[in-house]
């Protein structure tokens, strides 16, 4: 390609923006368009969708999960054979693999991209994983421009799918944290938790995966009663107890897939070797 690839942004909010502006810095020819914001500097504006992909080599979709196939629709009158359609939204595996089905059969390439941390502060140096039949021309794309793209083997939806599974952990863990300061703030606790949170999340090691996952089977009787009994102090507290509530209901899920004993009076004896 002798010319500098034309590169349209559809979503031009606070993530959309920034690798907007990395992208003109990095000398590409950026179009853009989005109903809310205008565009940044250097950025050619267009009057909607099909607009801003008509003449473009590269799209990405950076707007919202449920703005997305909205997003594609509006532009399929614009989109020509050839093109990358890149859905950088973090959307479920299903609705990656719609949008690749909307364009099946016009020659339009998908690349599913998963933003592996936040974009304010890193714009295009943000961590990106991409799946897809347009992943590798994605990564070529970008790498014109200094970009190190992670290729994932696999259909729209595999990149995405890996994202969703660790944020489980992530959002997981987030969501247990501020149960717990809310809690602890309610009892006069808070900085005693907030240190001790902090000493547990520095030691964490890899092999403590595994003593989770074993942890969680070989205790999950005892622990299931624990988290009752936490998330009742929770109550007392004023404060919902949603996680605590979840981790002992999937603990009295493994103590008895049945749920014949899932009544919140499993066993309270601490088992030997079991420190959590």
């Amino acid at each position: 390609m002798d010319r500098p690839p034309a590169i349209a942004l559809l979503g031009l909010g606070e993530a959309g923006s920034e690798i907007a502006r990395d992208l003109v810095a990095a000398g590409a020819d950026v179009r853009g368009y989005d109903p809310r914001v205008a565009a940044p500097p250097g950025v050619l504006p267009r009057a909607d969708e099909a607009a801003a992909v008509a003449d473009a080599d590269l799209v990405l979709s950076v707007n919202s999960a449920a703005d997305a196939p909205v997003a594609l629709h509006n532009a399929l009158p614009g989109l020509s054979p050839g093109t990358v359609w890149a859905d950088l939204n973090t959307a479920a595996p299903a609705v990656k693999r719609a949008l690749a089905a909307t364009v099946a059969g016009r020659g339009v390439l998908v690349a599913d991209v998963a933003l592996l941390a936040l974009v304010p502060g890193r714009g295009l140096r943000t961590p990106m994983l991409v799946s897809g039949d347009g992943a590798r021309a994605y990564a070529q794309v970008l790498a014109g421009f200094g970009v190190t793209v992670d290729l994932l083997e696999g259909p729209p939806g595999a990149a995405i799918s890996r994202k969703l599974l660790r944020s489980v952990f992530w959002k997981g863990v987030a969501a247990a944290v501020v149960e717990a300061v809310e809690g602890a703030e309610a009892a006069g606790v808070a900085d005693w938790l907030r240190a001790d949170i902090a000493a547990e999340l520095d030691r964490f090691a890899a092999a403590d995966v595994e003593v989770f996952l074993a942890g969680s089977r070989q205790h999950a009787r005892r622990r299931s009663a624990e988290m009752a009994a936490a998330a009742e102090q929770l109550r007392d507290l004023g404060v919902p107890p949603r996680v605590a509530q979840a981790a002992r209901d999937q603990l009295a899920a493994l103590a008895d897939p049945s749920g014949a004993a899932d009544d919140g009076t499993l066993g309270t004896a601490a088992e030997e070797g079991d420190p959590a």
